[in-house]
C-alpha cells in the first residue's frame, strides 16, 4: 500500500494524490488501498476501447486500428503455434491475452498519474498462479494422473524403472521445480517493473538536472516493459510445450 511504503520513492498517481489531499476521506483511503486492483481494471478498460476501435468496422480492406490488431494477433498466433505446433491454436487466446494485458500494465507506469500494477507482487503472482493452474490442468487432461506421475518421475524405463531411488528423487525434484515456476515468473516480472518505476521516481526528484538521465531511462523502461511481458509470455508457452511435447 502506497501510504505504508512512503519511504520508498514512487511517482505520484491519481489515487495517491487524492489520498494526500483528503487523508481522512474513507473513499480515498479505500481507493488508495486497492490501487493495484483499480489500475488493473483501468488496463482492461484501455484494452476494451482498443478492441472496440479495431473491430467496430471490420472490412476486407482494414483501417489503421484493424490492421494493427491483426498484426498483433497474427504475430502472437505464429509464435505460439511455432512453439506448440498446430495444437497451440487452443492456447493462443489465453497466452495472447496474458501478453497484451501484462504489456499494457507495464506501460501504464510511464503515463503521468497512472501506475503499473505489475510493480506489485500480488498482481504478478496472480498471473503466475493462473499459468501454473492451467499448465497443471493441461498436464492431467492430456497425460492422466499416472502419465503425469510418470513424467514427474523422469519417465523411468528399464534399469531405472526397477530402481526406486532415482525415480523418487526425480519426482521430488520435479515437484519442487513446478512449485518454483510461479515464484520465479512473478518475482522476475515484478522486480524489473518495480525497479524501473523506482529509478524513474528517483531521477524525477533531481529536477532539470536529472532530465537527460530521465529521458534515457524512459526509453529503457519502454524496452524493459516489452521484454518482461514477452519473457513472461514465452516462458508460459514453454511450460505448455514441456507437457504437450511429452505427450507426443
Amino acid at each position: 500500500m502506497a501510504h505504508q511504503e512512503s519511504h520508498i520513492p514512487e511517482l505520484p498517481n491519481i489515487l495517491t494524490v487524492l489520498r494526500e489531499h483528503f487523508p481522512q476521506d474513507p473513499v480515498c483511503i479505500f481507493l488508495d488501498h486497492w490501487q493495484n486492483v483499480i489500475y488493473s481494471i483501468v488496463a482492461i478498460a484501455i484494452l476494451c476501447v482498443f478492441t472496440y476501435l479495431a473491430t467496430r468496422k471490420m472490412s476486407l480492406v482494414p483501417g489503421r486500428w484493424q490492421s494493427f490488431g491483426e498484426i498483433v494477433v497474427e504475430g502472437i498466433d505464429n509464435l505460439v503455434c511455432g512453439v506448440l505446433g498446430p495444437q497451440g491454436k487452443k492456447y493462443v487466446p489465453f497466452l495472447g491475452t496474458l501478453f497484451i494485458y501484462i504489456l499494457t500494465m507495464n506501460l501504464m507506469g510511464l503515463i503521468p498519474f497512472l501506475k503499473s500494477p505489475t510493480s506489485s507482487w500480488s498482481t504478478t503472482l496472480a498471473f503466475a498462479i493462473c499459468v501454473f493452474c492451467y499448465v497443471q490442468y493441461t498436464a492431467f487432461r492430456h497425460l492422466g494422473v499416472l502419465g503425469y506421475a510418470d513424467h514427474l518421475a523422469g519417465n523411468p524405463r528399464g534399469f531405472f524403472a526397477r530402481s526406486l531411488i532415482l525415480p523418487a528423487f526425480m519426482f521430488v525434484m520435479h515437484i519442487i521445480s513446478e512449485l518454483v515456476k510461479p515464484l520465479s515468473l512473478s518475482l522476475r516480472l515484478r522486480s524489473n517493473i518495480w525497479g524501473d518505476d523506482l529509478l524513474l521516481a528517483v531521477l524525477t526528484g533531481f529536477g532539470l538536472q536529472g532530465f537527460p538521465l530521465l529521458l534515457v531511462n524512459t526509453f529503457s523502461a519502454l524496452l524493459v516493459s516489452f521484454i518482461q511481458a514477452f519473457v513472461f509470455f514465452l516462458l508460459s508457452t514453454v511450460y505448455f510445450a514441456l507437457i504437450l511435447t511429452h505427450e507426443e
